[in-house]
């Protein structure tokens, strides 16, 4: 008989840990809820470490911001233009189109 499994352990934020990368984004960006941010910002009170990060964070923010907007060079807007948008995958052998044989993926062959 299957023993049940059980979901793993809630993992909560302790003030000793180090903020993630992801977590100093959104701290920079106001997007951590309330508890969160208040949790953050406690830790950053204590971390000079993480406290460089959040400011490594707010200068690459605002040279975002500052930048001139982002063009594609004509020459590659035609040549993406120029991509078919379907294929039929009755053009394509199976195992260029990455279904292995007769469709099936497992049944790839290997190649030696």
């Amino acid at each position: 008989m299957a023993q049940p499994v059980s979901p793993p352990p809630v993992r909560r934020f302790g003030s000793t840990e180090h903020l993630a990368t992801e977590a100093v984004a959104a701290y920079v960006d106001g997007e951590l809820r309330m508890s969160a941010h208040l949790r953050a910002s406690a830790h950053l009170a204590a971390c000079p470490e993480c406290c460089a990060e959040v400011d490594a964070q707010r200068q690459a923010r605002s040279a975002l911001r500052q930048a001139d907007p982002v063009t594609m060079p004509a020459a590659l807007l035609g040549l993406l233009t120029d991509i078919p948008q379907h294929q039929s995958l009755d053009d394509v052998p199976p195992d260029s189109a990455g279904l292995g044989i007769h469709g099936r993926p497992w049944l790839r062959r290997r190649r030696h």
